[in-house]
């Protein structure tokens, strides 16, 4: 008895030894998709997807949909393959306890032994000058502000024209030749602050402090720096395509954030499991605002911001989807007029006050037809305004100065494409864009400081544009051999406001020479109507037209690129680009001895009557090598040498505001995991180095500034050139993953050395002297992320 009483009780302590194990196993989680066709977004079924380095694989059913289940927490590479398709290797896939990792994967028609490394939302294109920026690096790298646009600062001949913003030059060109996109088409100023880091603290066209769309909501961000495929029209500088990931459609998934930047809520989840689709839904509001209700300012501001974005998915028959989204967002920096015995400068004297509002929302559907045809077709609707009002009530030394500046702008687009795949070798896309733009332009000054005695100058610039901005455009891709392929197409370019027009040939041809071996070479032809301060700017003293710059056509550019890929193993590459950028109709100035060219605008008006006649040429040289996340570390590493310049009413070659000559940045990071019991750790480091020829300013003619109060500049053109610009940053994270859910504690030092880097100058009439400013020191950014 006593025997069976011990065997009994050693089977019932195995039995609870084996329970307690399975309780304390390591937190594992799920990896789910959908293998598509590159081209025709039909799913594959039959494709298998292998986890490297493990046993673990899955092949698609006939919905081309796949699952990997119980995987280790940490990082992942994916092998994705399929007959008749090149074979494609997903780098750096994440996986946490919180939140299943769901992937939508495209395999492009084919038969490369060996697929370009990619990261999720892998390249689906033979073109060059384009990288794709996941939202998983946004979330790693150091100095993003979750923003993809500062991201793309990371490669080369990307620069940010103030870092506290993601104003960004192009290859040399000016932040008004980027454009935002969402869903494939183009949108107004997706950002908040979009006064920030500017000289005049005007509004900008493009750009801003913070992205009003939260990574949280993100998909991959297709970023274009030059010779843009015929699809992408309306840009001489680069594209920034922003796409909206779809909602976990099987549970319920939630994710809080908090630090610097925001407070961040995301809840996605399915709207019916049957049919498979899904919410995702994010509201954010900033952290400064909180800080702003308490009475708490950054250098005498108040800035606050907040954003509510969604994106719903509905799938349809044979692999379509139909989405709908949208987001709503608005900002405010406000700064009060000190006490006169408080003020050492200018501004103290101002009151100041600007905001923002955007919106944009659209529908959205993609559907195969047959087994040849893809139908894509998109209503979006945005729009935006901005307002600056300033106040200065004068004193005995001042007069009283009063602004106004109102913009706004809006949108409404429909596009639709087809694309037919005529056999293996061959396919053809014809797509159309019919967007009705409309903007409007009201600004009013008492132009100051003017010491008392001087007389006042009021200015107004006061006026709208509307027309139908109509861009169809055709492509054609043939394969002639397994390694070559080459599109050849037409963009065609008008805007019924003014009647400009242009037709845009663009082609471009690949040749991988061996596996993982490119030669590459583009040439297009690009347009881009004018910013609307530029159309409207009319100097009106008494209502008083002086001149129109409503007649102006567009800017064009002619872009050439050649270039070279390496691919050293499926998880790193190194390339080399070589780009020229002709540019020629620019508006410049028809004013004896103006120096005034379109290319250099940011914030300001134009208030010259201008003609196209200008010039201006941009050429360089870049250096990529990139290893994604694997082994615990990765490394980007980027350079270039260019040449930035334009040529105005005179016939001289000068830079640009944008010469700065060289970028060169390093990006380097390591993880180390840990796991244990019924948690799993990850630990990180990453680090950058940016160092960067400085950009150009305008020299200042002190005596007469100081003769009039205000700054006057000399006939030289920007022909100050800044130091080189050097900075430093560092993120330190940590993440711990439980069953049911992830938790990542991270600081962001950005400027670890607070340097001092050039921006601008300009006379403070307060100091009576000439001011130079710099641009942002150093700023730790603690944040918290919950997943559950």
């Amino acid at each position: 008895m006593t025997t069976t009483f011990f065997r009994n009780s050693l089977f019932l302590c195995l039995l609870t030894l084996l329970a307690l194990t399975g309780f304390s196993q390591t937190p594992t989680q799920t990896i789910r998709g959908t293998v598509y066709d590159a081209s025709q977004s039909r799913p594959l079924v039959g494709a298998s997807v292998v986890v490297q380095n493990s046993k673990s694989g899955a092949i698609t059913d006939e919905q081309g949909h796949f699952r990997l289940t119980n995987l280790p927490i940490g990082r992942h590479q994916l092998s994705v393959s399929f007959v008749g398709y090149e074979p494609s290797v997903i780098n750096e896939v994440l996986v946490e306890s919180g939140k299943e990792q769901v992937l939508e994967i495209y395999l492009q028609p084919g038969v490369t032994q060996l697929g370009e490394a990619t990261a999720i939302g892998t390249r689906t294109d033979r073109t060059i000058s384009a990288e794709h920026i996941t939202i998983e690096q946004v979330l790693r790298f150091p100095a993003s502000y979750l923003d993809p646009a500062r991201l793309a600062t990371a490669y080369a001949g990307v620069v940010t024209t103030n870092d506290g913003t993601n104003n960004i030059s192009v290859r040399g060109n000016s932040p008004n030749s980027l454009i935002w996109r969402l869903e494939g088409v183009e949108i107004v100023n997706p950002n908040h602050q979009s006064n920030a880091g500017t000289i005049g603290d005007r509004p900008t066209a493009n750009g801003g402090g913070v992205n009003m769309l939260s990574a949280q909501l993100l998909g991959t961000t297709r970023f274009l720096t030059g010779a843009f495929s015929p699809e992408y029209g309306n840009s001489v500088g680069g594209v920034m395509d922003m796409s909206l990931r779809p909602g976990n459609n099987e549970r319920h998934e939630f994710i809080a954030q908090a630090g610097l930047i925001g407070l961040d809520l995301a809840a996605e989840g399915p709207i019916s499991k049957q049919k498979g689709s899904s919410y995702l839904v994010n509201y954010r509001y900033s952290f400064t605002g909180l800080l702003g209700t308490m009475g708490v300012t950054f250098g005498g501001e108040d800035i606050r911001f907040q954003d509510l974005s969604f994106n719903l998915t509905f799938p349809t028959r044979k692999g379509g989807r139909f989405t709908a989204f949208g987001v709503l967002g608005n900002s405010s920096n406000d700064f009060t007029a000190l006490a006169t015995e408080e003020q050492t400068q200018d501004k103290d004297r101002n009151t100041i006050s600007f905001t923002t509002k955007m919106a944009a929302g659209g529908l959205t559907l993609s559907q195969p037809i047959g087994t040849r045809w893809l139908w894509k077709t998109a209503l979006v609707l945005s729009a935006n305004n901005s307002a600056r009002n300033l106040e200065s009530p004068g004193d005995a030394r001042f007069r009283p100065n009063y602004e106004r500046d109102d913009q706004t702008g809006s949108r409404y687009s429909l596009t639709s494409s087809l694309n037919y795949r005529i056999n293996a070798r061959n396919s053809f896309k014809a797509g159309l864009y019919l967007t009705r733009a409309y903007n409007s332009v009201d600004v009013w000054k008492d132009v100051n400081p003017f010491f008392i005695g001087s007389s006042a100058n009021n200015s107004l610039f006061a006026g709208s544009m509307e027309g139908w901005m109509i861009q169809p455009y055709v492509n054609y891709q043939w394969l002639p051999a397994d390694n070559v392929t080459v599109n050849a197409g037409l963009f065609y370019n008008t805007f019924t406001f003014n009647q400009s027009r242009s037709l845009e040939p663009r082609a471009s041809v690949r040749w991988e020479v061996r596996p993982g071996k490119a030669l590459t070479v583009a040439y297009g032809l690009h347009s881009q109507p004018q910013l609307p301060q530029v159309y409207l700017a009319k100097r009106n003293p008494d209502n008083k037209m002086l001149f129109n710059n409503e007649d102006l056509g567009f800017t064009k550019a002619y872009h050439l690129v050649a270039g070279y890929t390496h691919q050293l193993s499926p998880d790193s590459y190194w390339k080399i680009e070589g780009y020229s950028q002709m540019l020629f109709d620019v508006p410049i100035s028809t004013v004896s001895g103006s120096k005034f060219s379109a290319v250099n605008l940011i914030e300001a008006y134009a208030s010259e009557p201008l003609v196209n006649a200008g010039k201006a040429q941009n050429r360089g040289v870049e250096l990529t090598y990139q290893k994604y996340l694997s082994k615990n570390y990765y490394v980007l590493a980027s350079g270039s040498v260019y040449d930035s310049r334009y040529q105005a009413a005179d016939g001289v070659w000068r830079s640009t505001r944008f010469d700065g000559g060289f970028t060169s940045g390093l990006t380097a990071g390591k993880e180390w995991t840990k796991s244990r019991e019924t948690r799993s750790r990850i630990w990180g480091i990453n680090g950058r180095i940016s160092y960067l020829g400085g950009l150009r300013d305008r020299p200042i003619d002190a005596v007469l500034s100081q003769q009039t109060g205000t700054t006057v500049y000399s006939s030289e053109e920007f022909s100050v050139h800044f130091p080189a610009y050097f900075r430093t940053d560092l993120r330190i994270y940590w993440k711990k993953s439980k069953a049911r859910y992830s938790r990542t504690l991270s600081l962001d030092l950005q400027n670890l050395t607070n340097a001092q880097n050039a921006f601008y100058s300009y006379f403070d009439a307060f100091q009576g002297k000439v001011v130079q400013k710099y641009q942002l020191g150093l700023i730790p950014i603690l944040n918290y992320r919950w997943e559950f």
